[in-house]
């Protein structure tokens, strides 16, 4: 079933994941400028490729378009109004052969243009290993740590000291956080 350009196209404002999307900063150099992304523009076949526009000054009106990219795409030509941020999500056929087309962006009405090559290719060719993440913090195994130990030792001394009013209590937990502690330091060392 094949659905007209406009469901294919899909302009809206709002985050997307990272995974194929690319940043093109408008009005961050001067007026009118356009900031492509320094990374090589990829596009997997059967999928899509997404271009999130951020506006860093006034609101700037662009318009994108591809004279090449009928191969691959429905994509001809899109006029977009950016305030802060815009995405324009690029569907790719799926029956395409790799290759390459290109894309330009100009603001300013015709002032400034920015020229942007995008690649296609299969989607296996751009699938890197994801190698395996430690947590940031070590999980905790085996016995309490002393230092929790102490500190639960001196919060049962507070709060007795606390309901009984005998001064040793209070005194007692507090040495027992020191103690607690100054163990804790030296035993890093």
């Amino acid at each position: 079933m094949e659905f007209p350009l406009p469901v294919l196209m899909m302009v809206s404002a709002g985050n997307m994941g990272n995974v194929g999307t690319y940043e093109v900063y408008l009005n961050r150099s001067g007026i009118n400028s356009i900031d492509p992304p320094r990374e090589q523009l990829v596009a997997e076949t059967g999928g899509s490729l997404g271009i999130r526009f951020l506006n860093r000054g006034a609101p700037i009106h662009i318009t994108i378009t591809s004279s090449n990219a009928g191969t691959y795409s429905d994509f001809f030509h899109e006029n977009m109004y950016v305030v802060d941020e815009s995405v324009l999500t690029i569907p790719i056929r799926k029956e395409t052969q790799e290759g390459h087309f290109d894309l330009e962006i100009i603001s300013g009405y015709g002032v400034m243009k920015s020229q942007i090559h995008v690649n296609v290719v299969q989607p296996h060719d751009i699938r890197p290993l994801v190698p395996e993440e430690f947590p940031l913090q070590p999980v905790a195994r085996g016995r309490p740590h002393l230092l929790m130990i102490m500190m639960g030792i001196a919060l049962v001394l507070y709060s007795t000291w606390f309901y009984t009013n005998i001064e040793f209590l209070n005194i007692a937990s507090f040495i027992t956080l020191i103690i607690g502690a100054l163990y804790t330091w030296y035993r890093q060392q």
